[in-house]
């Protein structure tokens, strides 16, 4: 058989890929848990006000494993698995490999000078292929749920600033980024207006637009503030829920949404 009848044309629709991270509490696993029959691999404790299936707190890295493997031999009808959340589950990586190395933390695996953090991908890469193969063999849908963190960033074309990245090592941020389809940055809708305080001096102060302390909404597009992106031409920014997310893909990538 040729190589060449293997060649495929047009779009191959596939379930989405989905990182979202942001601030405690702004509702990144009530998104999820809005998603086609979802089920959670929970590796920090904080799903007991959302109504939703889940798998024991994992304590261990192999308990991800094995909540993983589950899922991809054993029938059942779910058709999105979450992971909530990937920076506890880095933890549980670097508990796994400083217990394999007989170290005392993750600074002095295998010697020290940033190994760990290198050896550490070769478990992010086999979380990655047990995804791939619920998506690619089980059709199923994916969510990484992240916290955010400030950090600081080198632009080569302007001046240092601050951005929002997810709350991880740079080196598993970069792998997992990459994978992802898009990668979501949630949020609030602030307005800032400057003050006077007297004596010629200003302060601005940020107020939330909308109910509730702010409209909560989500960034699908990276800037200067925080890493986002995403391969589905989204609108720059989006309300914060899954019904929001899928009306705003092109219809043949919603075909799982109504199966």
């Amino acid at each position: 058989m040729s190589v060449l009848e293997h060649i495929r044309t047009g779009k191959n629709p596939s379930p989405p890929r989905i990182l979202l991270y942001g601030t405690e509490g702004i509702g990144k696993s009530t998104f999820a848990a809005q998603a086609p029959n979802p089920i959670f691999v929970p590796t920090e404790d904080g799903l007991n006000e959302i109504s939703c299936a889940s798998f024991p707190l994992a304590k261990k890295y192999t308990d991800v494993e094995t909540y993983l493997s589950a899922l991809a031999m054993e029938p059942h009808e779910y058709q999105t698995v979450v992971i909530d959340s990937l920076d506890w589950l880095e933890q549980l990586i670097w508990d796994d490999l400083c217990q394999l190395s007989n170290a005392s933390t993750i600074e002095k695996v295998d010697g020290g000078y940033g190994k760990g953090y290198i050896a550490a991908l070769g478990f992010w890469r086999q979380i990655i292929d047990a995804l791939e193969a619920l998506r690619t063999q089980r059709n199923m849908a994916v969510i990484l749920i992240a916290h955010s963190k400030v950090e600081r960033f080198e632009d080569p074309e302007s001046s240092a600033y601050d951005r929002y990245t997810p709350r991880l090592h740079k080196h598993a941020a970069a792998l997992l980024t990459e994978w992802s389809d898009t990668v979501l940055f949630a949020t609030r809708k602030f307005r800032t207006e400057s003050e006077d305080v007297g004596f010629g001096r200003e302060r601005t102060i940020a107020t939330g637009i909308g109910a509730d302390g702010g409209e909560r909404i989500m960034r699908t597009v990276g800037g200067p503030s925080c890493i986002a992106k995403n391969r589905y031409n989204l609108p720059y920014e989006l309300p914060l829920s899954w019904d929001a997310f899928i009306g705003a893909l092109n219809p043949i990538n919603t075909e799982m949404e109504n199966k």
